[in-house]
């Protein structure tokens, strides 16, 4: 089975810009992760053992915001997410996922979901089931159902961290 849904990983040009100064002004302090497991938001997988990472914070609604025109005002956050802390090969490519990035049997996970002019339109409490893909798939049909939404944060409730994005799917 594959996703039905595209999740986004955090842009190149962003990436480049995180790995000097995060979304928060601070510089990015880059260290070896000892044990791995840590989720990658660049290239949307778990961190080995060994590799160079860096903890930084990132405002995913400010720069779809900044990209699209959006003005999402009290909406826009920002908080800590894993990346490399040099260029990787990203995402692996939409056509050969085979699941989506972070989908853990029993984690919650939040489905927040944002209009086009960056507003908060709702949102969904996942418990993510055995058939995490199905789960996912549902979670993200119900949302795009409603015409308002233009796209999807999904998050960690456990720490709040942003995973990734799914826009709308365009015909």
């Amino acid at each position: 089975m594959s996703t039905a849904f595209t999740p986004r990983a955090i842009t190149p040009d962003a990436l480049k810009q995180l790995r000097d100064t995060d979304d928060a002004g601070r510089p990015c302090v880059p260290f070896t992760d000892p044990e791995g497991g840590d989720p990658l938001r660049c290239c949307l997988r778990p961190a080995r053992a060994g590799e160079r990472i860096a903890l930084v914070s990132y405002a995913p609604l400010r720069r779809w915001a900044a990209e699209t025109g959006a003005e999402p005002g009290a909406y826009d956050e920002q908080g800590p997410v894993f990346i490399h802390a040099d260029p990787c090969e990203g995402p692996e490519l939409a056509a050969t996922r085979t699941e989506y990035p972070y989908a853990r049997a029993g984690a919650l996970r939040a489905f927040r979901r944002y209009d086009a002019g960056g507003t908060i339109v709702g949102g969904r409490l996942l418990e993510v089931p055995e058939d995490t893909t199905a789960g996912f798939d549902e979670a993200l049909t119900e949302a795009f159902a409603d015409p308002r939404v233009a796209l999807v944060h999904v998050r960690a409730v456990e720490y709040g961290c942003f995973h990734f994005e799914v826009r709308r799917p365009t015909a």
